[in-house]
């Protein structure tokens, strides 16, 4: 009798590792699909929480032949957790909305993740007295729960993704139905063996086709998220990396936002990068923070001033990206294998705080504060720590979303960077695919009403430009009436404490776009 106490522990070791990963699969899935990290996950959890409360007062009334019910739940749990991510694949191709169905499953996988451990327990009860048998069976659970977290950080999601993580989770559950299968086969009758083993081998045969089927099935409705044909594609352990390609061009995106175009990436590197370097004077050092397609890096190498760049990307897979993929090697003119570049795979800010060096420019490249985690890299406390890193006469700039669609948040970007002492000067350019876009000049050591003559004075002759000229960084400086703005409502100070960027970018006039 022990060792079948022993399997009642296991297993529950085994749906805890599945029940976390489960959670954590559902959580990324949302964020991809619907975006807002922060709030997904918050919300997947809690969701999933209760829907386990739910799924545990739904266990009282089960009786009778409970190890049956119990493997009855994890076939069923093997099923719908391995195709949770072909089902919102699905769903997003044929519906272009996966929401949903993402909330609905972890509203089911949940209930049937709460009706595990009271069952085992109820099993476990004739084999230990209740305190060691309460005790023993949330101690595997949790165990588990440690082990699942730690196999879909290092593990799944880097090396397997959401296409084939999934499955593993599905396989556990399959292998917790076995195991009682086999510790209950000698007390069954004929007939009972026969749909058991006929039932395993459906379960197993459809495990097996969505493992063959579901690289497919998910490339398909990736190409359907986009428009053009998806030329390659990357869960990596940070974001999801997608080019597609159409008529000679092809479009970058992370986590389906676009970030470059090869139609008018230059109307948009152009303003990132020159009105900074001029104004720098003479950049001997330039560090940029983000930027790993190489774009960037492409511009910077024009100046021949230039001894050293640092760039920080907290994904190698997209710095690998930008130094080897043919499209952008082409695109960057191979800028990421200059000699002169060092390339960094950390966070942002955790290099600001650990560096000792000093730069003549800072060119910020990153994506849109959509979410708490981007807005800290768009924070007063991130500014000041550009700000210290600059040498006396040093240009501080960083994309900042639209001006028009997200107003808001463009001016918190700009009001956040002068509380940090940089003399601001708001820039905006027409770039094709990306409509008016944005970005905010920080100086330091020019007083704020000097900052605007000079900028507009700078000369880009001899400059190898597509786009920037003496004549189009009036244009850029140049805003007229900003009606879009409300006077009465203005906005606060981006602090990481007190996190306001995310919200006034989110609320921004998107379905416009």
């Amino acid at each position: 009798m022990k060792y079948r106490s022993g399997i009642l522990k296991l297993a529950l070791f085994a749906t805890g590792l599945s029940g976390i990963v489960a959670e954590y699969v559902l959580s990324t899935l949302a964020t991809y699909f619907i975006g807002d990290s922060v709030f997904q996950w918050t919300m997947i959890v809690s969701i999933m929480l209760f829907s386990m409360g739910l799924g545990s007062r739904i266990s009282k009334y089960l009786e009778n032949n409970l190890i049956l019910k119990f493997i009855a739940i994890e076939y069923t749990l093997s099923i719908l957790s391995a195709f949770v991510s072909v089902f919102a694949y699905l769903a997003s191709a044929y519906y272009g909305d996966s929401s949903l169905l993402i909330y609905g499953m972890s509203v089911l996988i949940g209930l049937l993740i709460g009706l595990e451990i009271p069952l085992v327990i109820r099993l476990n009860n004739e084999y230990e007295e209740l305190r060691i048998n309460v005790s023993s069976v949330m101690e595997n659970d949790y165990y588990g729960s440690l082990v699942g977290g730690m196999f879909f950080a290092f593990i799944g999601l880097p090396y397997l993704g959401l296409t084939y993580t999934p499955f593993i989770l599905g396989s556990i559950n399959f292998l917790v139905a076995c195991s009682l299968v086999y510790m209950l086969y000698d007390q069954l009758d004929v007939v009972f063996r026969r749909k058991l083993i006929f039932t395993t081998s459906a379960v197993v045969l459809v495990l097996l086709a969505g493992v063959w089927f579901a690289n497919d099935i998910i490339a398909f409705g990736e190409n359907m998220r986009y428009r053009d044909k998806v030329v390659y594609s990357e869960q990596s352990k940070y974001q999801k990396i997608v080019i597609t390609q159409s008529r000679g061009h092809f479009f970058l995106f992370i986590n389906s936002n676009q970030q470059l175009s090869s139609l008018d990436e230059e109307m948009y590197h152009e303003p990132l990068v020159h009105p900074a370097m001029k104004l720098a004077g003479m950049p001997k050092n330039v560090l940029i923070l983000g930027g790993g397609d190489g774009g960037a890096i492409r511009e910077i190498l024009k100046y021949p001033s230039v001894e050293k760049m640092v760039l920080v990307d907290l994904d190698p897979a997209m710095t690998n990206l930008g130094r080897e993929h043919p499209l952008l090697t082409g695109m960057n003119k191979n800028a990421m294998n200059s000699e002169l570049l060092e390339i960094i795979n950390m966070d942002g800010f955790i290099y600001l705080e650990e560096t000792n060096d000093f730069f003549d420019a800072i060119i910020i490249d990153l994506p849109d504060p959509k979410t708490i985690e981007l807005g800290r890299l768009y924070s007063y406390e991130f500014y000041r720590l550009c700000y210290k890193r600059l040498r006396p006469r040093g240009v501080l700039i960083t994309q900042a979303g639209s001006p028009y669609y997200a107003a808001r948040a463009f001016h918190c970007i700009e009001k956040t960077m002068g509380e940090a002492d940089f003399a601001t000067l708001p820039l905006h350019n027409q770039v094709l695919t990306l409509g008016e876009w944005g970005w905010i000049l920080g100086a330091k050591g020019i007083k704020q009403d000097s900052l605007k003559p000079i900028a507009q004075r700078l000369s880009f002759d001899g400059l190898d430009t597509r786009f920037v000229n003496n004549e189009s960084m009036t244009l850029m400086t140049s805003f007229g009436k900003q009606v879009f703005m409300d006077e009465n409502d203005p906005v606060e100070v981006n602090r990481i404490h007190h996190p306001v960027l995310y919200k006034y970018y989110l609320n921004g006039d998107w379905d416009l776009y």
